[in-house]
């Protein structure tokens, strides 16, 4: 292990016994024997926190130990349900109320990025930080009125905390080491897949780090919910942005862990509750593009219209996507989940790869039952989620079921919607209201206008495919006259493929006609949705199959 890494790992258990957290030091078991070291150490005791909460003495370790814990604690934060009352309150802190660095210091960084003076581009900016949190923090300004992008618009200039880089990939390679001393030693580590889930996250951490990238997330959502009603993502103003800094439309909102206020104000909260669900599983199954860090310090409600409250969303640092063939496999576990049809479940975490090939369905479909079927039908306030995870847990051990890593970010997406939702409405039933808006997108998705537009995409590369096969063609013949084209395949193997088909015969012409079928319901689509002159190609394809299929079945 380098020097370096064991440094860190040192540094870690010191910042943990001076904020007297003794008990996380005993149930480290790396270094064991030099815990005493630290609880021995004369130095180690006067540093110690007195008169501070054990919750606050937590708060206090993580924001020491910097961004990586403090993001560990904003995710803890948003699980009340599964944390000590005291210990998820002082945990909400970090969410935009980590210590601010110096605002002297924010304004110089903005100044170095523009190569200018702050007052020539802003008519205002405040030195006094709005909020901060673990890698970046927020001041108020207002745009100079000049006729400019935004101007004299109210905005709000994101700052990356100096020397972020560093420390984030110090830690990384702590969290690189440790993860493959687990899997070296661990079967459940090498199931978890711990390495994979690093890289993972350190990916995902250090596209943060880079606020033009986070500037063009926050437009693409604010496009996807352009003419939506149930968010709204602030504008960002592109001319005074840079990786370091970054400019965008000022936020008044009210911040959702704000109940007391939203109460007040007479906020319609079940429908805020609802929404919040919708929202969630618009991006991640419509628009396949998630905020993936909603915990509450980057959520605000718009209560102009309080039966009618709107969500507004900040820090698009995290976003994920999902791919094609996880999104079809998870809307799928989705629905069969809704349906309480568990044997799909089981059997899709086998087609998927989830589990290994040779799981017993059956089983499975078994020990899924056990743990979701006396859940549905309840709101949230009544289902213990730390349970659950405890079951689930169980399960995936039992039957070997290998992590994710892809799906990282929707799991940790989803259980901060679920922490908010329980939090916001406790009566929310999240079953009914997800479901609805599943099946629609699954109607619309298998719908025949969906699978003509798929086809109309892939049209261009077909035609390219058509002129590009001529002249292979060509030069493959000539090849063939000239005795120089060389098939690999032997005359044994020839005559094997014969009494195959032969053989098969009976399921080719079965398949003949559906083929037969399929494309006259794609020539009638065709000719009745799609443009003049795409028709024939149409009808030229289906005649094409058609007599290669009919050739085929006479031999």
């Amino acid at each position: 292990m380098k020097l370096r890494v064991l440094a860190r790992l040192i540094q870690i258990q010191r910042v943990l016994v001076r904020h007297g957290l003794d008990e996380f030091v005993a149930e480290t078991h790396l270094y064991r024997p030099l815990r005493f070291v630290f609880l021995a150490s004369p130095w180690t005791w006067f540093e110690r926190r007195k008169g501070a909460t054990r919750a606050e003495r937590l708060r206090l370790a993580l924001e020491e130990l910097g961004p990586i814990f403090i993001k560990l604690g904003q995710a803890l934060s948003t699980r009340r349900d599964l944390l000590p009352a005291d210990i998820a309150t002082e945990l909400c802190k970090l969410q935009d109320r980590v210590p601010p660095f110096d605002g002297a210091l924010a304004k110089r960084i903005v100044e170095d990025a523009f190569g200018r003076p702050v007052l020539d581009i802003f008519e205002e900016f405040s030195q006094q930080p709005l909020a901060a949190a673990s890698i970046a923090q927020v001041h108020v300004a207002k745009l100079k009125a000049d006729g400019s992008n935004g101007s004299g618009s109210d905005v709000i200039v994101k700052v990356l905390r100096p020397g972020m880089r560093e420390i984030i990939e110090r830690d990384l390679e702590v969290m690189h080491a440790l993860a493959k001393l687990a899997k070296r030693n661990s079967h459940e580590a090498r199931r978890l897949r711990v390495d994979e889930i690093v890289d993972e996250y350190e990916k995902t951490i250090l596209d943060e780090l880079d606020l033009m990238r986070e500037a063009a997330n926050a437009a693409q959502l604010r496009r996807n919910f352009e003419d939506s009603d149930l968010l709204h993502v602030p504008k960002v103003y592109f001319d005074f942005c840079r990786v370091n800094v970054m400019v965008m439309e000022r936020i008044r909102g009210i911040t959702i862990s704000d109940m007391t206020t939203l109460r007040k104000l007479g906020t319609n909260i079940p429908l805020l509750a609802t929404n919040g669900v919708k929202i969630f599983f618009t991006q991640v199954f419509r628009h396949n593009f998630f905020h993936a860090d909603m915990h509450p310090g980057n959520i605000f409600v718009l209560a102009d219209d309080p039966s009618r409250p709107r969500y507004a969303a900040v820090d698009f640092g995290i976003v994920g996507t999902l791919d094609l063939r996880d999104q079809h496999y998870l809307a799928e576990n989705f629905l069969a989940v809704f349906d309480r049809n568990y044997r799909r479940v089981a059997e899709l975490h086998v087609e998927s790869g989830w589990v290994p090939a040779d799981t017993r369905v059956d089983e499975m479909e078994s020990a899924i039952r056990t743990v979701l079927e006396p859940i549905f039908n309840k709101p949230l306030k009544d289902i213990s989620f730390g349970t659950i995870l405890l079951r689930l847990f169980d399960i995936s051990r039992r039957f070997d079921m290998r992590i994710q890593p892809q799906l990282i970010l929707l799991q940790k997406t989803l259980l901060n919607i679920e922490g908010l939702g329980r939090d916001l409405y406790p009566e929310l039933d999240i079953w009914q209201t997800a479901a609805p808006i599943l099946r629609e997108w699954m109607r619309d998705r298998l719908s025949p206008r969906a699978q003509l537009r798929q086809l109309r995409g892939h049209l261009p590369a077909m035609i390219e495919v058509t002129q590009a096969l001529p002249p292979l063609l060509k030069v493959a013949v000539q090849k063939w006259q000239d005795g120089k084209l060389h098939i690999g395949v032997q005359p044994e193997d020839i005559e094997k493929l014969r009494q195959e088909i032969r053989a098969s015969e009976k399921r080719r012409n079965a398949t003949l006609v559906a083929t037969m079928l399929g494309f006259t319901s794609l020539l009638w689509f065709g000719l009745e949705l799609w443009p003049a002159g795409v028709g024939p190609l149409l009808l030229i394809a289906a005649v094409v199959v058609l007599w290669v299929g009919r050739r085929r079945a006479s031999r």
